[in-house]
């Protein structure tokens, strides 16, 4: 009886799963894992909503495939000590897993399948968080895209239905190994036995949860188009943390969204569409370009001088601008571990053009604190607003704060859900505090002058371009 290990990382479902489906494909008897890599965890706060989210999705996750015969064996350690250990404790011939395409990830995995192979045991990698990876969408003369438009044109060209068909998933009766497999007294380990709290995390987890949010944002997905840079107005799928935890299926989504876009939801699949081809965008330039983790994707922005300015970085961080949707914006993140993609923008911009601060500070904070935090996208965004990255608009876009917030909140009711001081301001001053004859004594006043703060930054990237 031929025996394989499949390996759960950030693909936190049994359907649609590309690794499982290979395995079950390939033997007899199929083991399924998860660790919780110290590597990863070690450097977290002990409340960490991403902890949470996934402890959560797991216990689903393991019950589900309870329900099949089997179940999740549960490990606590260093992932490329634990894997490797654990296909010898079971004499697996060859461990299955989905691909990674972050640089530390794709490190770990090099150094788990060495291992194997020196006991003489296979690691089987398959694509499942993308549509396309690595360098299957290529230029014309083969080389990355650098440019997202071309980029989509490109992407939707090569698609076929082949590209978004599910992976079967389907067991045999006693294919999927037992959960006592290794252990005679199992336990799935609470939050606590990894050394970690519970969280205020409010965000639906688990496979159930992202087909809940999946399922009503196909009631509002014709609107999308519309409502999406609002952040007051429930126009997002919400499924930004699934897609990064694999809850969902990429697959099924594209799917779905390319169907709905021929038929009956119009603009709005194709908008959201190519918010998922964005996606895709950042993960292909972040395996051509590894070192863009710490580095400008224009190299010569390496050069650019930033200010230290640890005040300013603290009330932006803290959400104490003095510019209300800077400052609502900052503070849904800490409240929930969430941003509203266009407030990602504008906070972004303030930081690096605004405050002339460090994009990787800023890139770092979000790291720390966002549900869907991931590397490709974060990084990818971050470089889009410093203008240090891959977007064919010149430096000089700059975002003004109060134009973004009078456009993209003209009521202001975002702001007042999250900077209750100005819960009495007028409409006629709530994105501009200030003007006020008599401003709330409780909230700042502006940090900088964003006029001035424009020219100083016109000046940065002009006194580069000189040298």
């Amino acid at each position: 009886m031929t025996t394989a290990l499949v390996w759960f990382r950030r693909d936190l479902r049994d359907f649609d799963h590309a690794a499982l489906s290979a395995a079950l494909r390939e033997h007899a008897r199929v083991y399924c894992a998860f660790v919780f890599d110290t590597d990863i965890l070690t450097p977290l706060p002990r409340q960490d909503r991403r902890v949470d989210f996934i402890h959560r999705s797991l216990a689903e996750l393991d019950a589900a495939l309870r329900t099949k015969g089997g179940g999740l064996i549960v490990r606590h350690g260093r992932a490329i000590e634990e894997i490797p250990r654990l296909a010898a404790q079971l004499d697996v011939m060859a461990v299955y897993a989905n691909r990674d395409y972050e640089p530390a990830a794709c490190a770990r995995d090099a150094a788990v399948a060495a291992q194997l192979a020196a006991d003489g045991r296979g690691f089987i990698d398959c694509k499942d968080q993308v549509i396309f990876e690595r360098d299957e969408v290529l230029t014309k003369t083969a080389t990355p895209f650098s440019v997202f438009t071309p980029y989509s044109r490109a992407w939707r060209a090569r698609l076929s239905p082949a590209d978004l068909a599910s992976h079967d998933c389907t067991t045999q009766p006693g294919q999927l190994a037992a959960h006592d497999a290794v252990s005679p007294t199992p336990t799935f380990p609470t939050l606590a036995d990894l050394g970690f709290a519970a969280t205020d995390l409010k965000v639906p987890t688990g496979m159930s949860g992202g087909a809940q949010l999946f399922e009503d944002f196909l009631t509002r997905i014709d609107r999308y188009h519309e409502v999406r840079d609002f952040p007051a107005v429930k126009g997002c799928s919400y499924l930004s943390p699934h897609l990064r935890f694999g809850t969902v299926s990429i697959r099924q989504l594209a799917a779905t969204a390319h169907a709905e876009n021929l038929h009956a939801k119009g603009r709005g699949a194709e908008v959201w569409l190519n918010e998922l081809i964005w996606r895709e965008f950042y993960q292909q330039i972040l395996w051509h370009r590894p070192e863009l983790f710490n580095h400008a994707f224009k190299p010569d922005y390496d050069a650019l001088v930033w200010d230290a300015a640890p005040a300013l970085f603290a009330a932006w961080q803290q959400g104490r601008t003095g510019y209300p949707l800077v400052d609502a914006a900052q503070r849904q993140l800490l409240q929930s571990g969430w941003m509203h993609n266009r407030l990602r923008m504008v906070s972004a911009s303030f930081l690096t053009k605004d405050l002339g601060i460090d994009w990787r500070r800023g890139e770092a904070h979000f790291a720390d604190w966002l549900l869907d935090y991931d590397l490709a996208s974060n990084n990818g965004g971050w470089q889009w607003a410093a203008s240090t990255g891959c977007d064919a608009q010149p430096y000089f876009r700059i975002f003004n704060p109060v134009t973004q917030s009078q456009r993209f909140d003209p009521q202001g009711t975002f702001i007042r859900r999250y900077v209750p001081e100005l819960n009495d301001v007028p409409d006629k001053f709530i994105h501009a505090p200030w003007q006020m004859a008599a401003p709330p004594a409780d909230y700042p006043a502006p940090i900088v002058d964003h006029a001035q703060a424009r020219e100083r930054t016109l000046a940065r990237f002009a006194a580069l371009r000189k040298t």
